[in-house]
């Protein structure tokens, strides 16, 4: 009996004896466990800039809000005025005197008095004096086209405004960090109206393509359709009706009022680099410029701020750009988008980055030549000069010249006045 209450004893103790063992083992993987995510943590806390945008440098503070203005309008885009009439009337009173001077003074075969001496005097020096003053005032006017400078008057006083040079800019296309197939932006400008293709695509989910059509008014680009398709998605549609003065989807029946200067979400891009292309020195780190910008079912006013010239690395290398940043819009908007135009571009984007609220980061980077499309930027004032011109082929521009209005007095006119 007692030989088997001992051998009961033992046999109860070995659950716990082995127990033991299976505890100090889960106690060991939990401590190999938050040793290495302890690890990790410290990574990535040291390794943190590799995961941002490295953009979230502090905002300096707002010294200057812009809003929607008129742009500047040459003389050449404006109608053609005449002499100013009251320019014609001031000739008109002061020739009028001179005549009637000289016609008293040729009519008096009587001789003159010497109370009349004096006033007749008088009447000559005025008489010469409004002859010279018209003729300072018509040397004024002449010298003026001579020295190829409008007068001020002639030109729609506004803001400054460049359209940047036409081409097929060619992106590196970044999806939170790993580089996708290329994106390219397709724009086009002859002055009057302009075409802008935006294509990017995105994976699993397909090409993301941004179409902007329109003409240039006074605010400078006015978008007539925007068009988004993403991926397989059908595409949704905004239209800036310029005669109902509303902007319609196809997404909604909802409608905007149309204001002026609105701009859809691409066009803006390059509204802002031909504002800056006209006045770069307007856009110091602080100044704010804001801008109605529609979106395929609604739109909202984006102030978009300078924060300051930065370096951009590219594929062919460092380039400087001026660094723009959309400032939230409402309590709590996670959503950004960041600009990046560079002058040794012709002032065109060389990065653009957007960032979603869930923290997804899709972003152009230049791939291009490190120089404006066109080389000279002669892109800007004709569309269809410039597209060949952005091509590289010098060649290509050959054909135009005899199209050219200065071609026929160049070429056959000299030869007969050779010696």
């Amino acid at each position: 009996m007692p030989f088997t209450s001992a051998v009961s004893r033992s046999d109860r103790m070995l659950p716990h004896a082995a127990r033991r063992p299976r505890a100090w083992r889960w106690l060991a993987v939990l401590a190999v466990v938050l040793c290495v995510h302890w690890i990790a943590a410290q990574w990535v806390e040291r390794n943190r800039e590799t995961f941002t945008s490295g953009n979230t440098a502090h905002v300096p503070v707002q010294i200057a809000l812009l809003t929607p203005e008129r742009i500047e309008r040459s003389p050449a885009e404006t109608a053609p005025h005449p002499a100013p009439p009251p320019e014609h009337k001031a000739r008109a009173a002061a020739s009028k005197p001179r005549e009637h001077v000289l016609t008293a003074l040729r009519s008096g075969p009587a001789p003159v008095t010497a109370a009349s001496a004096p006033a007749a005097e008088a009447a000559s020096s005025a008489a010469s004096a409004a002859a010279a003053s018209t003729a300072a005032s018509a040397a004024t006017a002449g010298s003026a086209p001579a020295g190829g400078h409008a007068p001020a008057s002639q030109a729609a006083p506004g803001v400054k405004f460049s359209v940047p040079p036409s081409g097929d800019l060619q992106y590196d296309t970044f999806y939170n960090g790993v580089r996708n197939q290329p994106g390219t932006i397709h724009w086009s400008s002859d002055g009057k109206i302009y075409d802008m293709v935006v294509s990017m695509p995105v994976p699993f989910i397909g090409t993301f393509s941004y179409s902007s059509h329109g003409h240039v008014d006074a605010f400078g680009l006015a978008p007539d359709q925007y068009i988004e398709k993403r991926g397989h998605r059908a595409e949704d549609v905004a239209i800036f009706n310029r005669t109902t003065k509303q902007i319609a989807f196809t997404k909604t029946p909802a409608s905007l009022p149309l204001s002026d200067g609105a701009q859809d979400r691409f066009s803006m891009v390059m509204q802002l680099a031909s504002l800056v292309r006209g006045d770069p020195d307007a856009y110091k780190p602080g100044v704010t410029r804001q801008f109605f910008v529609v979106d395929n079912d609604s739109g909202e006013i984006w102030p978009i701020e300078t924060i300051g010239d930065e370096t951009i690395r590219t594929q062919q290398g460092y380039v400087s750009a001026r660094h723009f940043m959309r400032l939230p819009r409402h309590a709590g908007d996670q959503r950004r988008i960041d600009v990046w135009l560079a002058p040794s571009l012709g002032w065109l984007p060389a990065r653009i980055l957007q960032t979603e609220p869930n923290g997804t980061e899709i972003q152009l980077v230049w791939s291009g030549p490190l120089s404006p499309p066109g080389g000279n930027g002669n892109a800007t004032s004709t569309g269809n000069g410039g597209s060949a011109t952005a091509s590289g082929n010098p060649a290509s521009t050959a054909p135009s010249a005899p199209d050219s209005p200065m071609a026929p007095d160049t070429a056959p006119a000299p030869v007969p006045d050779k010696p």
